[in-house]
Protein backbone atom coordinates (compact mmCIF):
# COMPACT_ATOMS: atom_id res chain seq x y z
CA UNK A 1 0.00 0.00 0.00
CA UNK A 2 1.46 3.18 -0.91
CA UNK A 3 1.31 6.82 0.46
CA UNK A 4 -0.29 8.08 -3.25
CA UNK A 5 -3.04 5.22 -2.49
CA UNK A 6 -4.15 6.34 0.85
CA UNK A 7 -7.38 8.62 1.29
CA UNK A 8 -8.57 11.01 3.65
CA UNK A 9 -11.86 10.80 5.37
CA UNK A 10 -13.59 13.74 6.51
CA UNK A 11 -16.07 13.45 8.95
CA UNK A 12 -19.15 16.16 8.13
CA UNK A 13 -21.98 14.39 10.70
CA UNK A 14 -21.63 17.40 13.12
CA UNK A 15 -22.33 20.30 10.28
CA UNK A 16 -24.04 18.55 7.25
CA UNK A 17 -25.34 15.80 9.28
CA UNK A 18 -27.32 17.52 12.45
CA UNK A 19 -28.29 20.67 10.50
CA UNK A 20 -31.29 18.70 9.10
CA UNK A 21 -32.58 16.82 12.10
CA UNK A 22 -35.58 17.33 13.08
CA UNK A 23 -34.68 18.00 16.54
CA UNK A 24 -31.54 20.43 18.20
CA UNK A 25 -28.96 18.08 19.44
CA UNK A 26 -27.78 19.19 22.77
CA UNK A 27 -24.61 21.52 22.98
CA UNK A 28 -23.21 18.61 25.51
CA UNK A 29 -23.66 15.80 23.05
CA UNK A 30 -22.23 17.57 20.16
CA UNK A 31 -19.06 18.25 21.98
CA UNK A 32 -19.01 14.62 23.25
CA UNK A 33 -19.49 12.94 19.84
CA UNK A 34 -16.61 15.59 18.20
CA UNK A 35 -14.71 14.30 21.53
CA UNK A 36 -15.60 10.48 20.40
CA UNK A 37 -14.81 10.85 16.65
CA UNK A 38 -11.86 12.91 17.28
CA UNK A 39 -9.87 9.39 18.80
CA UNK A 40 -10.85 7.50 15.57
CA UNK A 41 -8.14 8.35 13.17
CA UNK A 42 -10.75 10.42 11.49
CA UNK A 43 -7.97 13.67 10.49
CA UNK A 44 -10.14 16.55 9.00
CA UNK A 45 -13.65 17.02 10.98
CA UNK A 46 -16.32 19.27 9.64
CA UNK A 47 -17.19 21.04 13.93
CA UNK A 48 -19.81 23.92 13.13
CA UNK A 49 -21.23 25.71 10.74
CA UNK A 50 -20.88 29.92 11.37
CA UNK A 51 -24.60 30.69 9.78
CA UNK A 52 -26.95 32.28 11.05
CA UNK A 53 -29.53 30.51 13.72
CA UNK A 54 -32.43 31.34 12.01
CA UNK A 55 -31.32 30.31 8.67
CA UNK A 56 -30.06 26.61 10.56
CA UNK A 57 -31.45 27.00 13.99
CA UNK A 58 -29.52 23.20 14.62
CA UNK A 59 -26.43 24.68 14.74
CA UNK A 60 -26.78 27.93 16.87
CA UNK A 61 -24.68 26.72 19.58
CA UNK A 62 -21.38 26.67 16.79
CA UNK A 63 -18.95 29.03 19.07
CA UNK A 64 -19.97 27.09 22.03
CA UNK A 65 -19.26 23.79 20.29
CA UNK A 66 -16.18 24.97 19.44
CA UNK A 67 -15.24 26.76 22.97
CA UNK A 68 -16.09 22.89 24.60
CA UNK A 69 -14.46 20.11 22.16
CA UNK A 70 -10.80 18.57 23.41
CA UNK A 71 -8.87 19.01 20.20
CA UNK A 72 -6.03 16.94 18.86
CA UNK A 73 -2.88 18.30 17.34
CA UNK A 74 -3.75 15.97 14.68
CA UNK A 75 -7.16 16.87 13.75
CA UNK A 76 -8.35 20.00 11.45
CA UNK A 77 -11.04 21.77 12.91
CA UNK A 78 -13.36 22.90 9.79
CA UNK A 79 -16.52 25.09 9.79
CA UNK A 80 -18.49 26.33 7.04
CA UNK A 81 -18.58 29.62 6.82
CA UNK A 82 -21.14 31.65 4.62
CA UNK A 83 -20.08 35.65 5.03
CA UNK A 84 -18.30 37.70 6.75
CA UNK A 85 -19.82 37.77 10.15
CA UNK A 86 -19.25 34.38 10.10
CA UNK A 87 -15.92 34.74 9.33
CA UNK A 88 -15.26 37.03 12.71
CA UNK A 89 -17.04 34.15 14.53
CA UNK A 90 -14.91 31.43 13.32
CA UNK A 91 -11.44 33.78 13.85
CA UNK A 92 -12.62 34.11 17.31
CA UNK A 93 -12.79 30.41 17.83
CA UNK A 94 -9.59 29.71 16.50
CA UNK A 95 -10.87 27.56 13.63
CA UNK A 96 -8.19 25.43 11.63
CA UNK A 97 -9.97 25.87 8.45
CA UNK A 98 -12.61 27.91 7.18
CA UNK A 99 -14.94 25.90 4.27
CA UNK A 100 -16.23 28.97 1.70
CA UNK A 101 -19.84 27.42 -0.47
CA UNK A 102 -21.17 28.57 -3.85
CA UNK A 103 -23.86 26.49 -5.46
CA UNK A 104 -23.11 26.82 -9.19
CA UNK A 105 -26.57 26.39 -9.76
CA UNK A 106 -27.40 29.88 -9.80
CA UNK A 107 -31.03 29.58 -8.53
CA UNK A 108 -29.73 26.59 -5.47
CA UNK A 109 -27.66 29.71 -4.19
CA UNK A 110 -29.93 32.37 -4.20
CA UNK A 111 -32.17 29.70 -2.06
CA UNK A 112 -28.98 28.36 -0.28
CA UNK A 113 -27.10 31.56 0.37
CA UNK A 114 -29.78 34.44 -0.37
CA UNK A 115 -27.28 35.41 -2.92
CA UNK A 116 -25.76 35.52 -6.44
CA UNK A 117 -22.52 33.77 -7.67
CA UNK A 118 -20.92 37.03 -8.01
CA UNK A 119 -22.11 38.14 -4.70
CA UNK A 120 -20.70 34.87 -3.31
CA UNK A 121 -17.17 35.17 -4.84
CA UNK A 122 -17.24 38.74 -3.55
CA UNK A 123 -17.55 37.94 -0.35
CA UNK A 124 -15.03 35.07 -0.71
CA UNK A 125 -13.01 37.55 -1.18
CA UNK A 126 -13.22 39.69 1.89
CA UNK A 127 -13.21 36.36 3.83
CA UNK A 128 -9.94 35.43 2.76
CA UNK A 129 -8.61 39.21 3.42
CA UNK A 130 -9.91 38.77 6.94
CA UNK A 131 -8.33 35.20 7.68
CA UNK A 132 -5.22 36.47 5.89
CA UNK A 133 -2.07 35.62 7.90
CA UNK A 134 -4.06 34.12 10.81
CA UNK A 135 -2.77 30.43 9.35
CA UNK A 136 -6.26 29.29 8.84
CA UNK A 137 -6.48 27.11 6.07
CA UNK A 138 -9.33 27.99 3.14
CA UNK A 139 -11.22 25.42 1.19
CA UNK A 140 -13.80 26.45 -1.08
CA UNK A 141 -16.90 23.82 -1.71
CA UNK A 142 -18.83 23.87 -4.97
CA UNK A 143 -22.34 22.57 -4.53
CA UNK A 144 -24.52 21.31 -6.95
CA UNK A 145 -21.81 20.72 -9.23
CA UNK A 146 -23.59 17.51 -10.72
CA UNK A 147 -27.31 18.82 -11.06
CA UNK A 148 -29.42 21.49 -9.20
CA UNK A 149 -32.64 20.92 -7.97
CA UNK A 150 -34.25 23.98 -9.84
CA UNK A 151 -32.08 24.64 -13.10
CA UNK A 152 -30.77 20.22 -13.93
CA UNK A 153 -27.39 19.13 -14.69
CA UNK A 154 -24.45 21.61 -14.72
CA UNK A 155 -21.73 21.08 -17.08
CA UNK A 156 -17.89 20.01 -16.46
CA UNK A 157 -17.14 23.49 -17.86
CA UNK A 158 -19.20 25.11 -15.51
CA UNK A 159 -17.46 23.21 -12.51
CA UNK A 160 -13.81 24.04 -14.34
CA UNK A 161 -14.87 27.58 -14.22
CA UNK A 162 -15.47 27.57 -10.45
CA UNK A 163 -12.35 25.94 -10.02
CA UNK A 164 -10.40 28.31 -11.74
CA UNK A 165 -12.06 31.22 -10.18
CA UNK A 166 -11.98 29.63 -6.55
CA UNK A 167 -7.73 28.95 -7.01
CA UNK A 168 -7.43 32.99 -8.66
CA UNK A 169 -8.38 34.43 -5.38
CA UNK A 170 -6.52 31.99 -2.78
CA UNK A 171 -8.29 29.39 -2.40
CA UNK A 172 -6.20 25.91 -1.47
CA UNK A 173 -8.80 23.21 -1.19
CA UNK A 174 -11.58 22.34 -3.70
CA UNK A 175 -14.25 20.10 -2.42
CA UNK A 176 -16.90 19.02 -5.35
CA UNK A 177 -20.38 18.52 -4.02
CA UNK A 178 -23.03 16.27 -5.57
CA UNK A 179 -25.49 18.25 -2.92
CA UNK A 180 -28.73 16.31 -4.15
CA UNK A 181 -27.24 13.14 -4.95
CA UNK A 182 -27.94 13.17 -9.37
CA UNK A 183 -24.19 11.65 -9.89
CA UNK A 184 -23.17 8.56 -11.43
CA UNK A 185 -20.38 6.30 -11.73
CA UNK A 186 -19.59 7.27 -15.13
CA UNK A 187 -20.24 10.96 -14.79
CA UNK A 188 -17.92 11.21 -11.60
CA UNK A 189 -14.73 9.08 -12.84
CA UNK A 190 -15.02 11.40 -16.13
CA UNK A 191 -14.93 14.51 -14.07
CA UNK A 192 -12.46 13.65 -11.35
CA UNK A 193 -9.74 12.73 -14.44
CA UNK A 194 -10.82 16.01 -15.84
CA UNK A 195 -10.33 18.31 -13.41
CA UNK A 196 -7.08 16.30 -12.16
CA UNK A 197 -5.77 16.34 -16.05
CA UNK A 198 -5.98 20.21 -15.82
CA UNK A 199 -5.44 20.44 -11.85
CA UNK A 200 -2.65 17.85 -10.76
CA UNK A 201 -1.65 19.76 -7.83
CA UNK A 202 -5.19 20.43 -6.67
CA UNK A 203 -6.30 19.11 -2.93
CA UNK A 204 -9.45 17.96 -4.09
CA UNK A 205 -12.07 16.63 -1.82
CA UNK A 206 -15.45 14.61 -3.45
CA UNK A 207 -18.86 15.44 -1.18
CA UNK A 208 -21.48 12.51 -2.26
CA UNK A 209 -25.27 12.47 -1.38
CA UNK A 210 -26.83 8.96 -1.17
CA UNK A 211 -30.09 10.34 -2.16
CA UNK A 212 -30.46 7.56 -4.95
CA UNK A 213 -28.30 4.93 -3.01
CA UNK A 214 -25.17 5.73 -5.01
CA UNK A 215 -23.01 7.36 -3.41
CA UNK A 216 -20.13 4.42 -2.69
CA UNK A 217 -20.03 3.57 -6.33
CA UNK A 218 -19.70 7.56 -6.63
CA UNK A 219 -16.87 7.35 -4.04
CA UNK A 220 -14.89 4.27 -5.63
CA UNK A 221 -15.53 5.84 -9.35
CA UNK A 222 -13.68 8.98 -7.72
CA UNK A 223 -11.01 6.86 -5.87
CA UNK A 224 -10.39 5.12 -9.37
CA UNK A 225 -9.89 8.15 -11.07
CA UNK A 226 -7.43 9.99 -8.62
CA UNK A 227 -9.20 11.32 -5.61
CA UNK A 228 -7.88 10.73 -2.63
CA UNK A 229 -10.58 12.94 -0.40
CA UNK A 230 -13.85 11.98 0.55
CA UNK A 231 -16.61 13.87 2.90
CA UNK A 232 -19.09 11.65 4.57
CA UNK A 233 -21.36 11.87 7.74
CA UNK A 234 -21.44 9.18 10.59
CA UNK A 235 -24.59 7.15 10.23
CA UNK A 236 -25.41 8.39 6.66
CA UNK A 237 -27.44 11.46 8.10
CA UNK A 238 -27.63 14.81 6.49
CA UNK A 239 -29.13 16.80 4.06
CA UNK A 240 -29.38 20.48 2.82
CA UNK A 241 -32.29 22.27 4.19
CA UNK A 242 -32.74 24.49 0.66
CA UNK A 243 -32.25 20.99 -1.70
CA UNK A 244 -36.32 19.19 -2.15
CA UNK A 245 -36.03 15.24 -1.96
CA UNK A 246 -32.01 15.68 -1.13
CA UNK A 247 -30.96 12.62 1.62
CA UNK A 248 -28.07 12.29 3.62
CA UNK A 249 -24.47 12.10 2.85
CA UNK A 250 -22.89 8.34 1.61
CA UNK A 251 -22.25 7.09 5.84
CA UNK A 252 -18.46 7.02 6.97
CA UNK A 253 -18.39 3.63 7.96
CA UNK A 254 -20.00 2.24 5.25
CA UNK A 255 -17.30 4.29 3.31
CA UNK A 256 -14.45 3.16 5.73
CA UNK A 257 -15.47 -0.46 5.12
CA UNK A 258 -15.73 -0.47 1.57
CA UNK A 259 -12.31 1.14 1.58
CA UNK A 260 -10.67 -1.28 3.70
CA UNK A 261 -12.44 -3.78 1.85
CA UNK A 262 -10.84 -3.24 -1.11
CA UNK A 263 -7.34 -2.75 0.36
CA UNK A 264 -7.30 0.92 0.26
CA UNK A 265 -6.30 2.31 3.43
CA UNK A 266 -8.24 4.86 5.35
CA UNK A 267 -6.27 5.36 8.65
CA UNK A 268 -9.79 5.34 10.84
CA UNK A 269 -10.47 2.76 13.41
CA UNK A 270 -13.31 0.93 11.92
CA UNK A 271 -14.40 -0.63 15.34
CA UNK A 272 -14.39 2.44 17.37
CA UNK A 273 -16.28 4.12 14.18
CA UNK A 274 -18.98 1.82 14.70
CA UNK A 275 -18.86 2.24 17.92
CA UNK A 276 -19.58 6.01 18.05
CA UNK A 277 -22.48 5.56 15.25
CA UNK A 278 -24.22 3.45 17.68
CA UNK A 279 -23.74 6.59 20.21
CA UNK A 280 -24.78 8.88 17.54
CA UNK A 281 -28.35 6.47 17.26
CA UNK A 282 -28.78 6.67 20.86
CA UNK A 283 -28.31 10.75 20.81
CA UNK A 284 -30.94 11.25 17.92
CA UNK A 285 -33.13 8.93 19.66
CA UNK A 286 -33.88 7.23 15.70
CA UNK A 287 -31.81 4.55 13.32
CA UNK A 288 -29.85 6.12 10.74
CA UNK A 289 -29.62 5.02 6.95
CA UNK A 290 -26.19 3.37 7.52
CA UNK A 291 -25.41 -0.55 6.92
CA UNK A 292 -22.36 -1.52 8.96
CA UNK A 293 -23.28 -0.38 12.12
CA UNK A 294 -26.55 -2.31 11.89
CA UNK A 295 -24.60 -5.55 10.25
CA UNK A 296 -21.23 -5.42 11.24
CA UNK A 297 -18.22 -5.73 9.05
CA UNK A 298 -18.12 -8.47 6.41
CA UNK A 299 -15.40 -10.19 8.19
CA UNK A 300 -17.91 -10.40 11.40
CA UNK A 301 -18.55 -13.47 12.35
CA UNK A 302 -21.41 -15.33 13.98
CA UNK A 303 -20.33 -18.32 16.31
CA UNK A 304 -20.69 -22.08 15.59
CA UNK A 305 -23.52 -23.23 13.48
CA UNK A 306 -25.35 -24.71 16.33
CA UNK A 307 -25.61 -21.42 17.72
CA UNK A 308 -26.99 -19.89 14.89
CA UNK A 309 -29.63 -23.12 14.55
CA UNK A 310 -30.52 -22.40 18.14
CA UNK A 311 -30.80 -19.12 17.88
CA UNK A 312 -33.21 -19.45 14.70
CA UNK A 313 -35.50 -22.17 16.23
CA UNK A 314 -36.15 -19.85 19.57
CA UNK A 315 -37.58 -16.90 17.18
CA UNK A 316 -39.87 -20.06 15.91
CA UNK A 317 -39.40 -19.49 12.19
CA UNK A 318 -39.15 -23.55 11.38
CA UNK A 319 -40.08 -25.29 14.06
CA UNK A 320 -43.24 -26.36 11.91
CA UNK A 321 -42.54 -28.45 8.66
CA UNK A 322 -43.11 -26.89 5.46
CA UNK A 323 -46.20 -27.68 3.56
CA UNK A 324 -46.80 -30.83 1.63
CA UNK A 325 -47.04 -28.29 -1.71
CA UNK A 326 -43.88 -27.51 -1.30
CA UNK A 327 -41.94 -30.34 0.28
Amino acid sequence: MTEDSKVQINEVVLRDGLQNEPEFVATADKIALADLLSATGIRRLETTSFVSPKAIPNLRDASEVFAGITRSEDIHYTALVPNKRGADRALASHVDEVNLVMSIGEKHNLANMQMTCDQSLAQFRDILDMIAGSGIYPNGTIATAFGCPFEGPQTPARVLWAIETYRAMGIKGITVADTIGVANPRQVGQLVALILQDHPDLHLTLHFHNTRDLGLANALAAYDAGARSFDSALGGIGGCPYAPGATGNICTEDLVHMFHQCGIQTGVDLDRLIDVSHKLTSVLGHQTPGFVAKAGPSNKHHGRLSQCVNSISSIGRYEQPYPASIA
